[in-house]
């Protein structure tokens, strides 16, 4: 679970130097991602399943990480994950007008303050497109709560890793459109950043994290998660020289913080979930 954490936390050191079209680095980094999914599928012998669910999940997977590479490039990196960590309230939120979920008042608690985390970044840094740049990583994290929801909803392993798949081929046949706009000059250290984000920060937590929430209780796995949100920053402070402002960093801390005594509040209360 750690290695995951760590190999997404790369994706925004990774997107800031790279200086292609995003459209392109979304292309290539679902290419490679897609195929190693699509290997681990077929040395499993796991079926690959065209359904509500995997097409779902599909169709959001392919959404989030396009609209997350974007925020990245129009934003700070650490608006852009922070923001999309706002994740699990989109999942509650999701839950209760879909499923009818009760949403408690603690919950509802946690919405409020992490609704005023993420007004904190609207006052940070103030241009167009830092404010179009945070709007969109909003949009990738509902993304996200999508797939997560029906991942939990289709509980089938086969149609989860299709959903993956899937996700990545629709990425991958998206984002290469961006070869058609021109002025594509890749550089060796580009290539190899390329890889890096298919590899590393996508394709092996994506296998390796099935093997860690089997092992591990959720609120581990979600603790640990929260390493990315605050690692990837701090990457690109270090090797891109990039730093979140004030309004920021304040959001950042209440949404990171909030979100994680929710988990711990959650684990102990599972009569009210």
């Amino acid at each position: 679970m750690l290695i995951c954490a760590l190999g997404w936390s790369l994706g925004g050191i990774c997107i800031k130097m790279i200086s292609w079209n995003p459209l392109v680095i979304i292309g290539f980094r679902s290419l490679i991602a897609g195929a190693m999914l699509f290997a681990y599928m077929k040395k499993s012998r796991m079926r690959f399943v065209i359904n509500k669910y995997s097409i779902i999940i599909g169709v959001a997977l392919s959404s989030t990480m396009a609209l997350y590479v974007f925020a990245n490039k129009m934003t700070t990196a650490a608006n852009a994950i922070v923001i999309q960590y706002t994740c699990p309230v989109w999942v509650l939120l999701i839950s209760a007008m879909v499923f009818r979920k009760r949403v408690n008042k603690v919950d509802a608690a946690v919405v409020v303050i992490c609704v005023l985390g993420i007004a904190l970044f609207f006052f940070d840094q103030i241009t167009p497109g830092n404010m179009l740049g945070n709007l969109i990583a909003l949009a990738s994290g509902v993304g996200l709560a999508i797939v997560m929801v029906t991942n939990g909803v289709a509980k089938d392993s086969e149609v989860q890793y299709s959903g993956l798949v899937l996700g990545q081929v629709l990425a991958c046949l998206f984002g290469l459109t961006g070869l058609t706009q021109g002025g594509f000059s890749p550089q060796p250290t580009e290539i190899l950043f390329i890889f890096v984000l298919g590899i590393v920060q996508m394709g092996m937590p994506y296998l390796l994290y099935p093997y860690a929430a089997k092992r591990l209780k959720p609120l581990a796995c979600s603790l640990i998660g929260m390493l990315e949100p605050i690692a990837n920053p701090i990457w690109v402070a270090i090797f891109y020289g990039e730093v979140p402002g004030i309004y920021a960093f304040a959001g950042g801390m209440v949404i990171i913080v909030t979100t994680s005594i929710w988990m711990i509040w959650q684990s102990r209360h599972p009569e009210l979930q």
